[in-house]
């Protein structure tokens, strides 16, 4: 496990309470728990907000559940499930050094709405800032009445700490277009401050433009399903009052700092506009004065607190792009307020931070280790450029799959149709974009050529996908 101060030390980066941190980094050991499972590995298919932060976006709000779509109803059975946990939680110890207390794992079954069972659960932690009192908990839904829709992805999971296994972690979890599909349903279902944060946060994505189609259909057949109409402006406008209310209460303790709700809700139009087309959304240009080529978040690397080596300050900014907020640059001891836009590295190699001053939109450009601090502001800005400071983890989906019937879906390893060579894991580097297929999980690089021939700095890649 490791120590408290790496703990605190991110929590000061991120301006976060330890305890918020604390349970990011034990999160991340339970879903390597879970993948480690014999039984739970083929049958949990991870979701939810936490599955975005932790499997798609390094950069974003942090949570506090774990949501599943359970593949097997036959797991949803209390005593089955204590017993799977309590070896989930004895793992967890053995690799990590987390106490996990199986005595006192809570599992629910209940019949939802539709006479199908569904489960909460609790587990209990003791982490590196919680040695006393009453342990903190991880609550667990699970769920096996959901449809899915496009097949299952194996993601790397984001676990920006020192004691990261040498091969990551990997998770089971529903494809990008899926998780899309089913927050804009939970958002015209239940309407809450988180729905409506990820829905625009999602589609402010830049990769997501391209997306509208299979996500209407996603949407469309989760709407059938659970026998509701789909989401509409007009429908969601009885709940802005509620949305007011409890925006901050529900959401300022998951963020550096707080983005105006009129900005997500004042988007919805425009969202609604790409959802069901024809609209097309075009993205802004780059700054034409940035120059250099384009640094991506992963390729600053992790320091030993786990947040971006010889650049802190960058979290920040990074946050401040994602949230589309004015970050305050304390450089040479002066304070510029700007709209962070681009993060380049020159010939040389130095790194440069490209900024539009918030009052005229001139460009500005800062050398990195010559910036003394950033602090993240409540002033929003309209993109006037194009966004480069990528927020994202892993940076390619995989084209979205529609899920395939049991009579065709690919054979088990172990069980292998005669000439088949077996399960293979497709890793991408995140420097250079490159795409490797192995027989193993193990994510580490040699020394290689980018698609241009020259040589690249990555050394450790990410789960993109996995194969027959």
């Amino acid at each position: 496990m490791i120590d408290t101060r790496e703990i605190i030390e991110a929590a000061k980066v991120l301006t976060l309470q330890p305890k918020v941190v604390e349970k990011d980094y034990v999160l991340g050991w339970v879903l390597a728990g879970i993948n480690a499972h014999p039984t739970l590995t083929s049958s949990f298919v991870f979701k939810g907000g936490t599955c975005l932060k932790k499997c798609f976006f390094e950069t974003y709000r942090f949570s506090e559940d774990l949501d599943f779509t359970i593949t097997d109803p036959g797991l949803i059975d209390e005593t089955t499930l204590k017993r799977a946990f309590s070896e989930v939680c004895r793992w967890v110890y053995e690799e990590s050094g987390i106490e996990m207390f199986a005595d006192r794992l809570r599992f629910e079954v209940y019949e939802n709405p539709r006479g199908e069972v569904s489960c909460q659960g609790r587990l209990y932690y003791r982490g590196p800032v919680s040695p006393r009192g009453d342990p903190p908990r991880i609550k667990l839904d699970l769920s096996a009445d959901e449809v899915l829709v496009l097949e299952p992805t194996t993601r790397e999971v984001t676990h920006p700490y020192s004691d990261i296994p040498e091969s990551g972690i990997q998770v089971q979890c529903y494809a990008f277009e899926e998780i899309f599909g089913e927050k804009i349903r939970a958002l015209g279902e239940r309407c809450r401050p988180r729905d409506l944060y990820d829905v625009i946060h999602l589609f402010r994505w830049e990769g997501a433009r391209n997306s509208a189609l299979p996500v209407l259909e996603v949407l469309k057949a989760k709407c059938q399903f659970k026998g509701i109409g789909l989401p509409t402006l007009g429908a969601l406008t009885s709940h802005r009052t509620e949305l007011d209310a409890d925006w901050e209460q529900m959401l300022a303790h998951q963020l550096q700092a707080l983005p105006p709700v009129e900005d997500f809700w004042n988007t919805l139009s425009e969202f609604f506009s790409w959802l069901t087309g024809p609209s097309v959304v075009r993205p802004p240009q780059a700054a034409m004065s940035a120059s250099g080529s384009v640094v991506s978040r992963r390729e600053l690397g992790w320091g030993s607190t786990g947040y971006l080596r010889g650049a802190p300050a960058m979290e920040t900014v990074y946050f401040a792009a994602a949230n589309r907020l004015c970050v305050d640059i304390d450089y040479k001891g002066r304070v510029r307020r700007v709209e962070p836009y681009s993060l380049r590295r020159t010939n040389e190699g130095n790194l440069l931070f490209y900024g539009a001053k918030a009052d005229t939109g001139e460009i500005r450009c800062f050398r990195v280790d010559r910036i003394q601090s950033a602090a993240v502001t409540n002033q929003s800005f309209s993109p006037r450029y194009a966004i480069e400071l990528t927020n994202m983890g892993p940076m390619s989906i995989p084209a979205a799959r529609t899920r395939r019937s049991p009579a065709v879906a690919p054979a088990k390893s172990g069980n292998l149709p005669r000439g088949s060579s077996g399960l293979r894991y497709v890793h991408e580097c995140p420097v250079c974009g490159r795409r490797f297929t192995r027989k193993t999980r193990s994510n580490a690089l040699r020394k290689h050529n980018d698609k241009n021939g020259y040589p690249c700095s990555g050394r450790r890649a990410m789960l993109v996908d996995t194969k027959y």
